[in-house]
């Protein structure tokens, strides 16, 4: 799908650049937008003039322009690559490595509201807004606003509102996890509570062991403080824990970071047994676990999953809570839930480094969970989601595509692709879609042909034209 120029924004009116100065524009952006990656080959000039209705004259000019302004490289009978723009330290430290910071997710988080729509949206990690329930959030802030403004202008508390986390204890108790009020601590979301965790327990050169694939704004928060990241496989069945024994023997790591109910981004989920493991492994070798249950809601309690805090009872496992992908993605109320002496770390960490979460938002949450509509929101969405689960599926497979595993709950598909994920992803991104490349959901970044898909988003009938026509066009390039 081709791009008009004149429709491609530009600081100036665009009627008054020239074409050139227009596509030199276009590829800047992409390029600034790591749509387009260092060492990625640019569009064939034939290509280009094509697709956007120009001269191969006018995208040699542009072309060029952008290699005298550093974006790109040209290679003689190759054609033209995307240029490393990174500039080295003047004098670096001997002897000394630099922090690795190799994990880029700038362009996917820049480009998150790019689609039109959420059907535009297979990457992205959140539900559409149309399946979610304005209401409880809307009737909550109106039983708010008959309380006294008195009581919205105090500071907190560090550990967070104290009739939500007793809230929280409750429902704490129902998965079997017996946690009191001052072992829960508040945070803004999932994210806030890896950089608190983070900050307090990974030193420069600890072992970090983390799912490859997994989350990857994790990975970021991880190697900024100098850990080693180091990643663990998995299988159709869930972690390849033969693979996590022989990793922990050698790396000896601070701690392992496991979502064990509808793992991002394969959908697995752990069996009593595989949990009993890893907690013998954890003990064995004398790491904590941090065990991130951000997608618990969107299964049954009777779905066959086990959580490790089940088993551990807050000994050696912190377990992670959020609402954001079951009430909305802004409210950015999580929980931390650990052992009492965690725990106070964790409020004292939480203190220095931005005092404390916002009550109101907590105050909100409350209302959510105590008015008695949240059970049956959490219902219904599972309900859609199983309703396009196989549906997706079927598509995906259709148009050539071979999924890791179909897990029966759960927002995601891990799907193997056949061409290089990054490519499609920017090919995705030319057509108005926003694509998640598998290599960011890889400690080390590793080109990938895989790649998440979110259900709720694949609804667009031009998505599977374009996975079709991508890996047409990549099986021609490569006969």
């Amino acid at each position: 799908m081709s791009v008009p120029l004149d429709q491609i924004p530009a600081p100036h009116d665009a009627a008054q650049l020239t074409l050139v100065d227009q596509l030199v524009q276009w590829g800047r952006r992409r390029i600034d937008e790591r749509v387009f990656r260092p060492g990625m080959r640019m569009p064939s000039i034939r290509k280009l003039a094509v697709d956007k209705g120009v001269s191969r004259f006018t995208v040699v000019e542009a072309y060029e322009r952008l290699i005298a302004h550093g974006y790109l490289d040209s290679r003689r009978g190759s054609g033209f690559y995307v240029r490393d723009r990174i500039v080295a330290a003047a004098s670096p430290a001997p002897e000394q490595a630099p922090v690795q910071n190799a994990i880029d997710v700038v362009w996917l988080l820049r480009n998150m509201l790019h689609s039109s729509s959420p059907e535009k949206g297979p990457g992205l990690g959140y539900l559409p807004n149309r399946w979610l329930d304005g209401e409880l959030i809307t009737n909550a802030l109106r039983s708010m606003s008959r309380m006294s403004g008195a009581q919205m202008l105090g500071m907190g508390t560090p550990h967070g509102f104290l009739p939500l986390r007793l809230q929280l204890q409750t429902r704490l108790a129902e998965l079997e996890i017996g946690a009191t009020e001052q072992q829960i601590v508040m945070v803004s979301g999932i994210t806030q509570a890896i950089d608190l965790i983070s900050r307090l327990y990974v030193k420069p050169g600890d072992a970090v062991i983390v799912g490859d694939p997994a989350w990857f704004q994790m990975f970021g928060r991880f190697a900024s403080q100098g850990a080693r990241l180091v990643g663990m496989p998995y299988t159709p069945d869930g972690p390849d824990l033969d693979a996590l024994e022989s990793l922990v023997a050698t790396w000896r790591p601070k701690m392992l970071i496991i979502n064990s109910v509808l793992q991002n981004p394969t959908g697995t989920s752990l069996t009593a047994a595989q949990a009993f493991r890893i907690l013998q492994l954890a003990q064995q070798y004398d790491f904590m676990v941090i065990e991130d249950d951000i997608y618990g809601d969107l299964c049954a309690p009777s779905y066959p999953a086990t959580r490790l805090v089940s088993l551990d009872q807050l000994k050696r496992v912190i377990f992670l809570g959020s609402f954001s992908k079951t009430l909305a993605a802004n409210l950015r109320v999580g929980y931390v839930a650990a052992s009492a002496e965690v725990a106070k770390a964790l409020a004292d960490q939480k203190m220095l480094v931005g005092m404390t979460t916002p009550e109101l938002n907590e105050r909100v949450l409350y209302k959510v969970l105590t008015e008695g509509h949240y059970r049956r929101h959490v219902e219904r969405l599972r309900g859609r989601l199983d309703a396009v689960r196989d549906k997706t599926a079927r598509m995906l497979e259709k148009t050539g595509l071979k999924l890791f595993t179909t897990p029966s709950a759960g927002m995601f598909l891990w799907a193997d692709t056949g061409v290089d994920s990054e490519s499609l992803a920017a090919a995705g991104h030319e057509a108005g879609f926003l694509l998640t490349p598998g290599s960011l959901f890889s400690p080390n970044q590793s080109p990938t042909t895989w790649m998440r898909f979110n259900i709720a988003n694949c609804g667009d009938p031009a998505l599977p034209e374009l996975l079709a026509s991508h890996r047409e066009k990549a099986a021609r390039r490569g006969s």
